[in-house]
């Protein structure tokens, strides 16, 4: 894999360090994750964050467990960091760092202190809400150790304060259970019990959320390091948190595991070089067990489950990685939501929504991707009656308007106050890119799922019949309604205005799909790439194209006017791979571009978005599953 470090330029600095984040998931949908620095910038920042009854009801549990070291001078050293209300940075452990690793996907940070190192390492237990913290003595001592835990129970998203009740905090064995929802266990604990008020996190305020919450002091723990290679081990854990039983194993057995199940799933996916192997471990955060059976994770730290996001990322998250059975098992899962031809749409609020006009389509192409690559005529058995309702309820036509236009065969949609394509983003409840009528990247998925239901009968010895017919008519539509004169494709025809020639990454879709309605020509593809190809991603919209927006940042209606508007999507470079290998070009700086990108925001992963404007700063989710997808599928391809 490639290896991320830094050195104490980065560490040292709050904005540059802060500015870094790792994470560690526990493949229930729950992480820890924080910066290089140490600095908590972010609400969703903490050792223990825990998965409820879906992977997007989080609750942060154990935010931070500060260190300080006591000196055989009888000096004492505080290695912890935190950013208060006041503008204060104190204290300024970050200062003392050395270094910080990421090695096998796992966080490592060193302190020095004259000839006194200490090395800290996190790992969480891979299947149970459990985080595992490890200080060891590198060099130098005896040193007196104290850890510092500062816990809450809230709501991810939310905060909570002084002006509310502490969180409740009963002693047990070897630590103490907080809020009867989680424990701590560690050496020498003392019990506490005060606020920490004033806590400020920079990147919320950037966002234009609230920045502040208090944490409850809930106790340390002490020890004595005396020789190198001495360790203080703490854990902290959910679920039947009053159970000693129940404990997990050893940190540092915890630690150990962790390494190797990372290099397991690396080897799993048969990477063919460094960067791929880095993204297959990236890819791993995001695949998740749920009482219904295997998900995917949309993004950290605050999104859940989406279905337009799985679907797209299904091929690089499991078919790319050794995943496929696991696979099989969640498309039988979301089949069974579909309701009048539609796939429900997110379960990040536990209630079940249709509302998109492609995320279904996905679906059939997630379904045709995984019967090529495996042979699964099972699978295509069980899902096909499934698959051709999706096809009659689309000709027939179902919610929003969605339904196949009689006079040209392509799928037209919309409805007042609406945004039914990937590009949903609101303001005050209004639609910024609303794209009614027939959208292209939905049409060119239309085609491609009715030759997909057309393949899929055809291996198991069904009727194609509807879907062929369908699908022949639909690709005659395409060819003769979306090339337009300037030489490039509609964005919509036949939508309120007409038909939209804004220069938009979607039409990428109509020449990189398995069965994609046309193919693309070099000089058509060598325009997009001008004005939407960036070391990033693609430009959701060109920079000539009126209500360009250059910067994805600021309050929350300011960064979804620019969702879509300009904005870069890493996932995007994936139809546009596919595209440009199609006509013969090459994207020769991807491999390097996507390299430097992984020590740059979420380490070792993939970025949301980033600014439409150089330098192309990352912004939204720092760890998203579809551009960790799309660039595992794309470059472990050649």
């Amino acid at each position: 894999m490639i290896p991320i470090s830094f050195g104490p330029q980065v560490c040292g600095d709050p904005a540059a360090g802060g500015a870094r984040e790792w994470l560690l998931p526990d493949g229930l949908g729950g992480y820890a994750m924080g910066t290089v620095s140490g600095l908590r910038t972010r609400r969703y920042h903490g050792l223990l964050v825990v998965a409820g009854a879906t992977p997007a009801s989080r609750r942060l549990a154990l935010a931070a467990l500060d260190a300080t070291l006591t000196l055989p001078s009888g000096a004492t050293v505080r290695l912890g960091t935190h950013e208060w209300a006041s503008g204060a940075v104190e204290p300024r452990g970050h200062e003392l760092l050395s270094g910080f690793t990421l090695a096998d996907g796992l966080p490592r940070w060193r302190w020095r202190v004259g000839d006194t190192v200490v090395e800290r390492e996190l790992a969480m237990t891979h299947g149970r809400p459990a985080v595992a913290v490890v200080h060891r003595l590198v060099a130098g001592g005896p040193v007196g150790l104290t850890l510092e835990a500062l816990c809450t129970w809230r709501d991810a998203h939310g905060e909570r304060t002084a002006a509310g009740p502490p969180p409740t905090v009963e002693p047990a064995a070897d630590g103490c259970v907080v809020a009867g929802a989680y424990r701590l266990t560690g050496p020498g604990v003392r019990p506490a019990g005060r606020w920490w008020r004033g806590v400020h996190h920079r990147e919320e305020a950037a966002r234009g959320l609230n920045p502040g919450e208090d944490l409850w002091h809930a106790g340390s723990f002490h020890t004595t390091l005396t020789a190198p290679g001495d360790a203080a081990q703490v854990t902290a854990w959910a679920g039947d948190a009053t159970a000693l039983a129940d404990r997990p194993a050893p940190p540092v057995e915890v630690v150990a595991a962790a390494r190797r199940r990372h290099r397991a799933v690396v080897a799993a996916a048969r990477p063919a070089d460094d960067l791929t192997a880095s993204l297959a471990l990236a890819a791993d955060a995001f695949v998740v067990r749920t009482p219904a059976g295997p998900d995917v994770v949309a993004g950290y730290p605050w999104f859940g489950a989406w279905s337009r996001d799985t679907m797209i990322s299904y091929e690089g998250l499991f078919l790319a990685t050794g995943r496929a059975d696991a696979g099989a098992d969640l498309l039988r899962s979301y089949a069974a939501t579909l309701s009048e031809g539609m796939l429900a749409n997110t379960a990040d609020t536990g209630a079940v929504e249709y509302n998109t006009v492609d995320g279904t389509l996905w679906f059939l192409h997630a379904v045709g991707r995984h019967v090529a690559a495996t042979g699964d005529t099972g699978l295509a058995a069980d899902l096909l009656p499934g698959l051709r309702a999706v096809v009659g309820a689309h000709l027939a036509g179902t919610r929003y308007g969605i339904r196949a236009d009689p006079a040209d065969g392509l799928l037209t949609q919309g409805a007042d106050g609406e945004a039914l394509t990937w590009m949903d983003a609101r303001v005050d409840g209004v639609p910024v890119t609303q794209r009614r009528g027939k959208p292209v990247e939905v049409n060119a998925l239309w085609v491609n799922a009715l030759a997909v239901v057309a393949d899929l009968a055809a291996r198991t010895r069904g009727d194609a019949g509807p879907a062929a017919r369908a699908h022949e008519a639909a690709v005659a539509g395409f060819r003769r309604r979306f090339p337009a004169p300037h030489g490039l494709l509609y964005d919509v025809v036949d939508g309120p205005g007409g038909d939209d020639p804004a220069l938009r990454p979607n039409q990428l879709l109509a020449w990189s799909l398995p069965h994609a309605p046309l193919r693309p020509e070099p000089e058509a593809l060598r325009r997009v790439a001008g004005a939407l190809l960036t070391p990033v991603g693609l430009r959701s919209l060109a920079p000539a194209e009126r209500g360009f927006t250059g910067r994805h940042r600021g309050t929350g209606a300011a960064r979804d006017a620019a969702y879509h508007q300009g904005t870069v999507w890493p996932w995007l470079a994936g139809p546009y791979r596919d595209a440009a290998r199609r006509c013969g070009l090459t994207d020769d700086e991807a491999p390097a571009a996507t390299a430097a990108h992984l020590a740059e925001w979420g380490l070792g992963s993939v970025s949301e978005t980033a600014d439409g404007d150089p330098p192309h700063a990352a912004t939204g989710c720092p760890f998203q599953a579809w551009s960790v997808a799309e660039a595992l599928r794309t470059l472990r391809t050649g």
